[in-house]
């Protein structure tokens, strides 16, 4: 199992919010097809058949909490953890 599988594994457990790096959380997104802008602190994710846009803002090197758990029902929504995100 890869570094983003576990990764993802760890979001959709929901065990672990609070402990989610923010690069990794970014690098995680891009891997599951997503398109990023940064504007200032905000960096912003977007996809193709995705109605809602992910706005996630570091909090120091990890990610908030609560926008994992955003990303997480994004995820379960429209169905995209079983895509093979190690490749």
């Amino acid at each position: 199992m890869g570094k983003y599988t576990k990764l993802l594994t760890s979001i959709l457990s929901g065990s672990s919010d609070k402990n989610i790096a923010f690069e990794s959380l970014c690098r995680l997104l891009l891997r599951l097809g997503f398109e990023q802008r940064i504007k200032g602190d905000h960096f912003i994710f977007s996809r193709e058949g995705v109605d809602e846009i992910i706005n996630v803002q570091p909090l120091g090197k990890m990610s908030k909490p609560y926008q994992v758990k955003q990303v997480r029902q994004i995820i379960l929504k429209y169905n995209l953890g079983n895509v093979d995100v190690d490749e």
